[in-house]
């Protein structure tokens, strides 16, 4: 693992699991989407890792209309690196998943490094009143769906987005098989050090949200990757801030954000995503430990800057 003394904050403000009903602070409109996400670069985070949603009804949408709603104005509003999800949702097609990544040409994209089965049902079990006729369905049919991404997938997302327009991207790894895959890909020469690793926990169908997981992952990732990595960790749920703060501790880096919990203490729903950036930012400086800077993580990943996208 590539270490230095900075750590890239990763906020992911919306996603694609939690429904508006769950939570009245997730940003599903583009207005909120943009002002939560301007609001967590101004907290620390370097990376905005972005979904996009219908403005109707807050469903997961991946239309490129959707996303350009939002990212030219956060992209007024700060310097921060934009990543747009290329898994959306597993309700999705390939294609579905590409187009706001291929309309927008982003300086990072996320990529599902290999099929899981992604079952976010328990989500439900707290809601008490549903909002919108899509979202009960939704969550409790999850239990039943798998999140795609084959090889032929992967390689699809590396040539049609990476090659194309220089993008880099974020391997989403939530097994340890995951990381052979992307040692595949890269031994191919389809994909370019140092490579963003962010290890994926607590996802139902993924690796167990069980800290000696994470020191598992990283040792593999050493043996595989050596020095041309740089690794970030995150977790699902109420495990969010025990993993971002061991992920720094051994050398890496960190990302939060409602896509990931709804809570910012036990019981205690966050009111935004910027209080989730800054309550890890307090630990990471707490640890001796600086934030990137979003020009400092351009330089550590390699990208190509904010003035090579199309938005």
């Amino acid at each position: 693992m590539r270490k230095t003394n900075k750590v890239i904050l990763t906020c992911a403000p919306t996603g694609s699991i939690h429904t508006p009903s769950m939570s009245p602070h997730l940003p599903v409109t583009a207005d909120q989407i943009a002002h939560a996400a301007i609001e967590a670069a101004e907290a620390g985070a370097a990376i905005l890792h972005l979904h996009a949603r219908n403005e109707a009804d807050g469903s997961p949408s991946p239309r490129a209309a959707d996303f350009m709603r939002f990212l030219p104005r956060i992209k007024q509003g700060c310097d921060a690196v934009i990543n747009i999800s290329t898994g959306g949702s597993a309700m999705m097609s390939l294609d579905d998943r590409l187009e706001g990544a291929k309309a927008a040409q982003p300086e990072v994209c996320s990529l599902n490094m290999g099929p899981l089965i992604f079952d976010f049902s328990g989500a439900g079990k707290r809601v008490e009143h549903w909002q919108h006729e899509w979202e009960r369905e939704y969550v409790e049919s999850s239990r039943g769906r798998i999140m795609y991404n084959d090889n032929a997938y992967i390689e699809r997302i590396m040539l049609e987005v990476g090659r194309e327009f220089g993008t880099r991207f974020e391997f989403e790894c939530y097994d340890i098989g995951h990381l052979y895959t992307l040692a595949h890909f890269a031994d191919r020469g389809l994909i370019d050090p140092p490579f963003l690793v962010q290890g994926v926990f607590g996802i139902l169908g993924g690796i167990g949200p069980d800290l000696r997981n994470l020191g598992h992952m990283v040792t593999v990732a050493d043996s595989l990757f050596g020095e041309d990595y740089i690794f970030s960790a995150f977790a699902a749920g109420k495990h969010q801030m025990d993993f971002g703060t061991q992920s720094v501790l051994l050398g890496g880096n960190a990302r939060v954000g409602l896509e990931d919990s709804l809570f910012i203490d036990r019981g205690e729903l966050a009111k935004s995503n910027a209080q989730q950036v800054s309550k890890l930012r307090g630990i990471v400086e707490a640890l001796g430990r600086e934030v990137a800077t979003p020009a400092e993580a351009r330089e550590m990943l390699g990208l190509k800057g904010g003035d090579a996208v199309a938005f």
